[in-house]
């Protein structure tokens, strides 16, 4: 038998970091823990009901203890302040639709 005490909870799973607050430019700064290190530019980050948060654009400072700049998918961003973030996958990118995007795309 499984003692409940060494079941972790699913939100703790893909934890990140933590929303430290928010940017004049609009953008949520998050402190990124040891898991959140090799995260990446187009990351999407959730709360801890599934929620979206933001997608990652930016890493900054050092390795060892990096930040993320995320652009936020929700108005009520002042929530986040001091929330855990989660890893979400990364956001799905549109086919372009510009010149050269498949067969037939030059005019005869």
């Amino acid at each position: 038998m499984i003692a409940s005490s060494s079941i972790m909870p699913f939100t703790n799973v893909g934890e990140m970091g933590e929303v430290m607050h928010l940017a004049k430019s609009g953008r949520l700064i998050v402190k990124l823990n040891a898991a959140g290190a090799g995260m990446k530019a187009g990351e999407l980050l959730v709360d801890g009901s599934g929620k979206r948060v933001g997608k990652v654009v930016e890493l900054l400072g050092p390795v060892s203890a990096p930040y993320a700049s995320v652009i936020p998918m929700t108005d009520r961003t002042s929530r986040l302040v001091g929330a855990k973030v989660f890893s979400g996958g990364f956001a799905k990118t549109p086919r372009s639709q510009g010149r050269g995007s498949g067969r037939g795309s030059r005019a005869r």
